[in-house]
């Protein structure tokens, strides 16, 4: 082995043997978990009672940054700017596959790339929801199509940003029912909700965690979903297929650590978060919320995102450029 062969090799053993003596005591300290939405909104929902816990799992606080702005794209980029040593970690949405394809779209440098990331397990999977407030004239999805039909686009709609997980799918319908209505982004799930509960915007789409309270306040009326079947959680709603319109989306939501991060940390992650979602106690606060746990682990979760991030960039093509 000549000198430069050892040199090598004695930066690797240094590096492995730093990378392991720092996983073995992980966590030493808090742990930042950023939601790169407002809170109220379903990834900041969910993220709680995940933080809590995972921080009695870990012995350590796992703490939550709300960073939101650019439908999830300023959060989600802040996060992949962080050191990869397991305390940061990210709670993202089926957002963060979208954003990057809608920037090659509008030929814009992404805030971030996926390969920045590494999944740890995706902790729900919900079709959005098409909710409105329960005293708008419209009862049924036929209504509310026939209303947004005769404004000729003044029915407005609210979201979490541009090619958001609240955009898409409302353009999906808009394409599928062939109408036009008045997008109005907000920087998150939470202030979309407020503005449609005071009667700044008339719809929107959403994951139910986010409006499930209100809807059993009597406050919102939901009109259809977007997803295949009957959701466990509002059993009543009909989909957006079973009335004749071809639309789909699935509003994921999971955790991720930064790409580098030592492999024996994100195996701690991975098996404490295993842990919490199959304790009946966490897995009840949160259903609680109106999304019930749909977990998969980072193996089954990677695949999943490859294939759902090629779906996705695929619609955003199809939806193409809008503003």
């Amino acid at each position: 082995m000549n000198l430069r062969c050892k040199e090598v090799a004695a930066a690797a053993l240094l590096w492995f043997g730093t990378a392991t003596a720092m996983a073995a005591g992980y966590p030493e300290r808090p742990v930042t978990l950023v939601v790169p939405f407002p809170p109220g909104g379903v990834a900041d929902t969910i993220a709680r009672p995940l933080a809590q816990a995972m921080g009695e799992k870990l012995g350590q606080p796992i703490v939550i940054e709300n960073k939101g702005g650019a439908g999830g794209a300023i959060g989600i980029g802040q996060a992949g700017r962080a050191k990869p040593d397991g305390y940061t970690l990210l709670m993202s949405l089926s957002s963060i596959s979208i954003l990057p394809a809608a920037d090659r779209l509008l030929e814009r440098k992404p805030a971030y790339q996926l390969e920045q990331f590494v999944p740890i397990a995706r902790i729900t999977a919900d079709p959005t929801v098409l909710v409105v407030r329960a005293d708008a004239p419209y009862k049924t999805l036929a209504e509310f199509i026939d209303a947004a039909r005769n404004q000729g686009g003044k029915l407005s709609y609210g979201s979490s940003g541009i090619y958001g997980t609240m955009h898409v799918p409302m353009e999906m319908l808009q394409s599928a029912a062939g109408i036009k209505m008045m997008h109005v982004p907000f920087t998150g799930a939470g202030p979309a909700v407020q503005a449609l509960v005071g009667g700044q915007v008339d719809a929107l789409a959403t994951g139910p965690s986010s409006v499930m309270q209100l809807i059993q306040a009597g406050r919102v009326r939901p009109l259809a979903h977007w997803g295949d079947g009957k959701l466990d959680s509002l059993p009543q709603v009909p989909s957006l297929k079973s009335l004749g319109y071809d639309a789909s989306f699935v509003q994921w939501s999971g955790v991720f650590a930064l790409a580098g991060t030592p492999p024996a940390v994100i195996d701690t992650l991975r098996q404490a978060v295993k842990d919490i979602v199959n304790d009946p106690g966490v897995q009840a606060r949160i259903a609680g919320t109106g999304s019930p746990v749909q977990y998969l682990d980072a193996p089954a979760f990677d695949e999943y995102w490859k294939k759902d991030s090629a779906s996705l960039e695929v619609a955003v093509k199809r939806i193409g450029k809008v503003e």
